[in-house]
């Protein structure tokens, strides 16, 4: 059994459950070390003084914000651990409210939530079941490793996932991003097209079908300069112009519809004349 992250309990209302937090992802990694080109010497990073070039010793390090105008307010160590959250074993739920309202842009980490013991199971499997009836998502606050989360419960399967959430001030304005957004609205053949597209690769979702590609050949290109062969780079596809549009889709329905099985098509189709009934139905009302 994995080893647990995090401990303590879950709380709402006056019930309070024993839990434990698992790491729920692993992320595809190949190290790397850096050497000086030519030779087999590795390359270390010191702590210098700019000004002096004098190594500094990491107890003599404190930290400094810019407040602008070249000016910096020191924080010593200390002063941040008297003000840090501290070490926290509950995870206190605020309210519930339905998954869907959650916009997935605030999620951060997964983690599998557990019960801590046989003990206690039954009172986790009450929650998961609640959840899981009603189509909530618990949302609260919890502190680890001395920095504070918020936190959403939900069920995921015979599990509850707890998924690390940004602040609503740490979500970027999409418009101040991206700035103006096309304000064009698409209507006529291409939109057909489009629908037609979208309708033709519609498949349910197996992440298994999915895999890291980069990674591959990233370990490929270390095997082949193992073994003294030539790395050729794929070429970037062109980005499609305006006037080969409809050209691209009609060509890219074509080719969907021959690479899907019957079934496929069958059940495309099917849920295609539902969704036009329903819209029937909502324009009679």
């Amino acid at each position: 059994m994995a080893r647990s992250i995090w401990s303590g309990f879950l709380s709402f209302g006056l019930v309070s459950i024993p839990v434990r937090l698992y790491s729920a992802t692993q992320e595809h990694e190949v190290d790397f070390h850096q050497f000086e080109r030519g030779t087999a010497d590795r390359i270390r990073y010191k702590r210098v003084n700019e000004r002096t070039g004098d190594e500094v010793e990491y107890d003599d390090i404190v930290k400094g914000h810019d407040v602008g105008g070249g000016d910096y307010v020191i924080v010593e160590r200390d002063e941040l651990d008297e003000i840090a959250p501290g070490r926290s074993r509950s995870l206190d739920i605020d309210q519930f409210v339905e998954l869907a309202e959650i916009d997935p842009v605030h999620f951060q980490k997964s983690y599998y939530l557990g019960p801590s013991d046989d003990e206690t199971a039954a009172s986790y499997a009450l929650l998961r079941t609640a959840l899981d009836r009603t189509g909530r998502a618990a949302v609260g606050t919890f502190v680890m490793r001395g920095k504070e989360y918020l936190a959403c419960v939900r069920v995921s399967g015979p599990v509850l996932v707890l998924e690390t959430m940004f602040f609503a001030d740490e979500i970027r304005d999409p418009v101040a991003e991206l700035g103006d957004l096309p304000k064009a609205v698409s209507k006529g053949k291409q939109l057909d097209m489009a629908v037609d597209l979208v309708e033709a690769m519609t498949e349910d979702w197996k992440p298994g079908r999915f895999h890291d590609t980069y990674t591959e050949r990233v370990e490929d290109l270390v095997d082949a300069k193992r073994e003294g062969k030539e790395v050729v780079a794929e070429r970037a596809p062109a980005a499609t112009g305006a006037t080969d549009l409809l050209t691209a889709l009609q060509d890219s329905v074509a080719a969907a519809k021959k690479q899907r099985p019957a079934g496929k098509k069958k059940a495309s189709a099917k849920k295609s004349s539902a969704r036009k009934k329903t819209s029937r139905k909502k324009s009679a009302a």
